[in-house]
C-alpha cells in the first residue's frame, strides 16, 4: 500500500521498508512527495483528481528527509513527482540521479527558461520575491537594494534570517553570481554588523520583529506579508501592518530576488504519464491562479492573473538570473556567511 495525505514524514521512517514490496500501481494514480505543507494545496489536487480521474497518494515533509527516503528507496521508489520550495533542493534532487527530464512541449512554452532546469528535469510553478520590509514609522530612508544593507547607517537596524536557512542561502547565492565573491564577502560582513539580533526564526518573525520595534529593517519573502494582509496575523494588529512598508530591490539594475516552488519527475516514476500530466496541470491558468489565491505567491506562467493580496504590493521587475546560476553558488553563499559570522 501508499501511505496517503498528511502523514508526517518522521512517522513513516518505519514504513520506509515497504517500498521493496510494492511491485504494482493502477493507472489512475499519482504518488507524490512533497516539502510544501499548505493547505490551500488541497485544492490544487482535488482539482487535478476532478480533471484527470487520477487520485493523488501523498508524503509530505521535510525537503531533506524526502531526498533521503527517495535515495533509499532506489529502484523501490513508488514516487511520481517530487515538489519542493527552493532551488537548493531541487537541484540536490537532480544532481543525486533522482529526477529524469520531461520532454513536454507544454512546459516548455509556458515556462521561461530562466525557471527551468537546462536539462528539463525540474520546472517553477510559483515564485515569492524576497524584498525588504521597514518600519514607516523609524526609517525615513529606507534601502534600495541588497547592498544597501550593509550601510553604516543601518547599523542595529536588521533582522533576517540564519545562514542556515535557504533563502539566505539563494540570495547570497544570487547576489555571489552577480557581484562575485569578494563583493559579497564584505557584503556579509557588513550585514552581520548591522543586525538588530542575532538571526532567528522564519519570515514572518522578522515581519513581526518590525511591528514589536525589535528592529527597523527585515528581509522576508512577499508571500508572508501578503498573507497577513488577506488574513491578518494574531501577532501583529492592523495598525502594526498598516505602519510597515516595503521595497522591491535593485530595480535599476539586478531586479528583486525571486524563490521558487517546484517539481520534477522522479527518475523511477513508475506512473510515468500521469507524472508529466501533473506537471503540466500546474502550469495551467486554473492551477497557476490558485498559487497566487490561494497561498499569495507569484505565478511562475507570464500573463496569469494575480490575487489581491498580491497584487496590492504593485508591480516590480524580477531578477531573470537562471535558476542554474544560483545552484552553482549555493557552495560558496555557505561559506561566505560562515566566514562573515552570520549565525
Amino acid at each position: 500500500m501508499f501511505i496517503r495525505s498528511n502523514t508526517s514524514i518522521l512517522a513513516l521512517a518505519a514504513a520506509a521498508t515497504l517500498g521493496s514490496a510494492i511491485s504494482a500501481y493502477a493507472d489512475g494514480e499519482l504518488n507524490l512527495y512533497s516539502s510544501r505543507h499548505y493547505d490551500t494545496d488541497e485544492r490544487l489536487y482535488s482539482d487535478f483528481t476532478d480533471a484527470t480521474g487520477i487520485a493523488i497518494n501523498r508524503i509530505e515533509g521535510n525537503a531533506d528527509e524526502l531526498i533521503a527516503r527517495m535515495s533509499a528507496e532506489g529502484g523501490n521508489s513508488p514516487v511520481d513527482v517530487f515538489l519542493t520550495v527552493d532551488t537548493v533542493r531541487i537541484t540536490r534532487a537532480k544532481e543525486l540521479g533522482l529526477l529524469q527530464s520531461v520532454d513536454s512541449a507544454l512546459l516548455e512554452q509556458k515556462i521561461p527558461a530562466y525557471l527551468q532546469d537546462a536539462d528539463n528535469q525540474w520546472f517553477a510553478f510559483s515564485q515569492r520575491a524576497r524584498i525588504l520590509f521597514y518600519d514607516k514609522t523609524d526609517v525615513a530612508n529606507p534601502p534600495a537594494t541588497y547592498q544597501d544593507l550593509a550601510k553604516p547607517e543601518y547599523a542595529g537596524m536588521v533582522c533576517i534570517r540564519s545562514s542556515s536557512n535557504v533563502y539566505t542561502q539563494n540570495i547570497t547565492a544570487a547576489l555571489t553570481a552577480h557581484l562575485g565573491e569578494d563583493a559579497v564577502q564584505d557584503w556579509a560582513s557588513a550585514v552581520v554588523g548591522n543586525f538588530a539580533r542575532d538571526p532567528q526564526g522564519g519570515d514572518t518573525d522578522q515581519l513581526r520583529g518590525i511591528a514589536s520595534g525589535e528592529c527597523d529593517i527585515a528581509m522576508s519573502n512577499t508571500y508572508y506579508f501578503a498573507r497577513a494582509l488577506r488574513k491578518g496575523d494574531k501577532s501583529m494588529s492592523a495598525e502594526d501592518l498598516a505602519n510597515i512598508g516595503w521595497v522591491f530591490p535593485n530595480q535599476n539594475e539586478l531586479g528583486a530576488h525571486m524563490n521558487i516552488s517546484g517539481g520534477g519527475v522522479a527518475v523511477n516514476a513508475p506512473n510515468r504519464e500521469n507524472a508529466v500530466k501533473f506537471l503540466e496541470y500546474l502550469a495551467s491558468e486554473r492551477a497557476q491562479q490558485y498559487f497566487s489565491a490561494g497561498n499569495d505567491e507569484y505565478p511562475a506562467v507570464p500573463g496569469v492573473g494575480l490575487s489581491a493580496s498580491v497584487a496590492t504590493l504593485g508591480i516590480f521587475r524580477p531578477d531573470a538570473l537562471p535558476l542554474s546560476e544560483i545552484a552553482d553558488n549555493i557552495e560558496p553563499a555557505v561559506r561566505i556567511l560562515s566566514e562573515a559570522g552570520w549565525e
